[in-house]
């Protein structure tokens, strides 16, 4: 759940709960993230927001996109 209260910006809240849900193991490797606009509806945030949150998990290595099929989780 992300907090829009909080100092943090949403799009390092969403890349954080992504990231627990990489380490935990819920989201394994070669596991296709869902789409932006899914991301954008489920937590009622704009793609805008997505995309920055999708760009700090490609900084971090935690996924990869491959044009036209999606966002993966990276393997280790």
């Amino acid at each position: 759940m992300l907090d829009r209260d909080a100092p943090q910006p949403l799009s390092r809240q969403l890349a954080a709960l992504i990231m627990r849900r990489i380490e935990s193991g819920e989201l394994p490797p070669g596991t296709r993230l869902p789409s932006i606009n899914k991301l954008a509806a489920e937590h009622d945030i704009t793609t805008a927001t997505v995309v920055k949150a999708i760009r700090i998990l490609k900084s971090e290595g935690l996924v990869t996109g491959v044009s036209g099929h999606g966002t993966f989780v990276a393997e280790t």
